[in-house]
């Protein structure tokens, strides 16, 4: 292999680039440039012989084409977010109307399903036990049963699935649950 200033040698199939501003050593500071060989060759094949070959030499990043290598060192831009586009829906939990909506869809919550929801989402952070959970929707100290809490959970699923919207219930194991994408969701009160 030949070092910069001495030329590169040709590989059929691709090609291959060396950048040698700066030797790479344990002294040199991270933010420093550095040898680095880019080849560019369509064929599997070919970047793994590429790879077995210039192994050692320097880093090596292998690329199917310019277009890929373009996007792997473009700097990234920053993409504003235009007028046109319309923000996400919220997940809405309607306590007069006893009901969820999202976008232009809405769907009826039974008492309890309303009141997990309201729950799960008035602390959107917090993991809550199942034993909270059930006191705070049940109402009920000493029947604290997982199952009711799990079928509950089950049907809201269903439900803010059918909404579209991207807010979900998930568990956190030997902990309880917890309500995730919970950014856009509110509660309105009548």
């Amino acid at each position: 292999m030949t070092r910069a200033g001495q030329g590169c040698p040709s590989i059929p199939g691709g090609a291959v680039a060396e950048d040698d501003e700066a030797t790479v050593d344990s002294g040199v500071p991270a933010d420093e440039p550095f040898p680095l060989l880019i080849a560019v060759t369509p064929s599997p094949a070919e970047r793994i012989r590429l790879a077995e070959r210039l192994d050692g030499i320097a880093p090596l990043l292998l690329v199917a084409d310019l277009d890929e290598l373009r996007r792997l060192i473009a700097a990234p831009q920053q993409v504003a977010a235009t007028p046109s586009e319309p923000a996400p829906a919220a997940l809405v939990i309607d306590s007069a109307r006893s009901s969820a909506r999202c976008g232009g869809r809405e769907v009826d919550l039974t008492r309890l399903e309303h009141d997990l929801l309201t729950c799960l989402i008035s602390e959107p952070v917090r993991v809550w036990s199942y034993a909270e959970l059930h006191r705070s929707v049940w109402g009920d100290e000493g029947r604290e049963r997982k199952a009711d809490v799990q079928s509950l959970v089950k049907r809201l699923r269903r439900k803010l699935h059918d909404l579209g919207t991207g807010a979900t219930i998930d568990v956190v194991r030997g902990v309880g649950l917890r309500m995730t994408d919970h950014q856009q969701a509110r509660v309105e009160r009548a």
